[in-house]
């Protein structure tokens, strides 16, 4: 018989609000993001850890927030065009130029 080691439970990433995968959390995170300007789906899913950010977004809809969608096109990491990826962004105010959430 081997003698087999177990991973080392130390090595795993705390459990954080940036780390978690929680619906909460993933809402909490895009809607800051939203705050500080526009989001692409390719861009929440990488630097956000939001696998299904158009699911988010319609979460968040439905909790009064004006999120409004642009189709656009973009170039992955992989240098491989995408059409139609949507970029979501806070709805402004006219009378302020800011975002109405």
């Amino acid at each position: 018989m081997t003698d087999t080691k177990k991973a080392d439970q130390q090595a795993s990433p705390k459990k954080t609000p940036g780390h978690s995968t929680s619906t909460e959390a993933q809402r909490a995170r895009l809607l800051a993001r939203l705050k500080a300007g526009p989001i692409d789906t390719i861009t929440a899913r990488r630097e956000l850890n939001i696998l299904m950010p158009a699911a988010r977004i319609k979460e968040l809809r439905e909790a009064g927030y004006p999120i409004e969608t642009q189709r656009i096109t973009l170039i992955d990491d992989h240098g491989r065009n995408h059409s139609g990826i949507a970029l979501y962004y806070l709805r402004t105010s006219s009378k302020t130029g800011r975002a109405t959430a």
